[in-house]
């Protein structure tokens, strides 16, 4: 009923990416990506994974010869090197509503992953770091997705689930909106103890200036992230320029905060305008009528939600209130009226820190979205662990 076809020419490629505009043409949630970003992900030139990776796509057809389903595989050398099983990736899943359909995709991602060497199918995820196009929507279907994480039909769930994949992690999403009563005595002490204390300092990316603030994210993040947990890789300098010069349309300086200890970087806080307000409205297209669009809505229109994108302190100083005072002196902001945002949503808050899970409650903010990454064991008798447990073992 349904056959397989490589994709190895520009226009399969283009294939992939309209198949999933099809697919969501009458869901009123769904916010298509931005072309090139998905374009970039498959694009050697682009994306650096492929220096020490290798990446496969499929498209799935039915009998008569219309694109019913799209995927990728993936393996990412360095990942391997911090895992007991050699775990391999699957994403940019996109199926209508068939399980033979959607299993027949799983079947050809686990061939090609096993005839590799492959023991674990994890998905779906990204060829990529894992803040974009990372898990499976399990709740908030009737929300718009933030940017960069995937908005995907409910009926995948089960898909999921029946194939064999179990629950690896959950990412939530959490909500809040910006008043002050939201911001709970205990956050605001813990904050104070840290702001009132002349050895920490807390400062804005306009404050600091450009170079800093790349020096200090890639200090950071290259200490603070556990590297236990697939899918987190240090950063190269390299890619943290190439962040910021992809990300430089968007970045509000006022929104991006650094924590010090004596001048050294210890926390960072990376908020962003939540830019797929307006991307909703350009189809994928940023053509000089999509800049257009872009700029009328992110900059007449105005963007009111800030999405807090990345948060991370380095172990030594975490459990000390460092979060809680890039979060207090981001609110102070807010309450002045110095930046015009009423609501923020904390992307990407891993079930694996509790930490931050708690942190979320203290700012009165609720799970607005929930994705699931997933594992599927390969191999007979390989032992499952979910990544909190492995936390635990430790």
């Amino acid at each position: 009923m349904y056959t397989i076809e490589k994709v190895v020419t520009p226009e399969q490629g283009e294939d992939f990416i309209k198949m999933a505009a099809d697919l969501y043409k009458d869901n009123r949630y769904w916010v298509r990506p931005l072309d090139n970003d998905i374009r970039n992900v498959f694009n050697p030139e682009k994306n650096p994974c492929f220096k020490h990776g290798v990446c496969e796509r499929w498209l799935l057809k039915d009998k008569k010869g219309s694109i019913v389903g799209r995927v990728a595989a993936f393996i990412n050398e360095k990942d391997n090197k911090v895992e007991r099983y050699k775990v391999g990736q699957m994403g940019f899943f996109e199926c209508i509503n068939d399980k033979e359909a959607a299993f027949m995709l799983f079947d050809t991602c686990r061939t090609w992953l096993e005839d590799r060497g492959m023991e674990v199918m994890e998905g779906p995820v990204n060829f990529g770091e894992r803040i974009e196009w990372w898990g499976l929507l399990v709740q908030g279907f009737d929300k718009y997705p933030n940017y960069g994480m995937p908005y995907t039909h409910d009926y995948y769930v089960p898909f999921f689930e029946e194939y064999g994949f179990l629950d690896y992690f959950q990412q939530f999403t959490f909500r809040t909106e910006l008043v002050e009563e939201n911001l709970s005595k205990v956050v605001v002490w813990k904050a104070n103890r840290i702001l009132k204390n002349p050895d920490y300092e807390v400062s804005t990316y306009r404050e600091i200036g450009k170079r800093k603030a790349i020096d200090s994210l890639l200090y950071i993040y290259n200490k603070a992230w556990n590297v236990d947990v697939h899918g987190v890789d240090k950063l190269t300098r390299e890619q943290v320029e190439s962040l910021y010069k992809s990300l430089q349309p968007i970045i509000d300086k006022d929104l991006i905060f650094f924590a010090f200890h004596k001048g050294e970087p210890i926390g960072f806080f990376l908020l962003f305008p939540e830019i797929n307000h307006a991307l909703r409205h350009l189809n994928g297209k940023l053509d000089m009528l999509g800049i257009l669009k872009f700029f009328y809505y992110r900059h007449v229109k105005k963007i009111n939600v800030a999405l807090g994108q990345l948060f991370g302190v380095i172990p030594e100083f975490q459990k000390r209130g460092v979060e809680a005072a890039m979060i207090v002196r981001f609110c102070e902001y807010v309450f002045q009226k110095k930046i015009p945002y009423n609501y923020l949503e904390m992307n990407w808050v891993g079930d694996f820190n509790p930490p931050m899970v708690h942190l979320m409650d203290y700012i009165g903010g609720y799970k607005d979205k929930v994705h699931v990454t997933y594992r599927k064991m390969l191999k007979e008798g390989l032992v499952f662990t979910r990544a909190v447990d492995k936390n635990h073992e430790k």
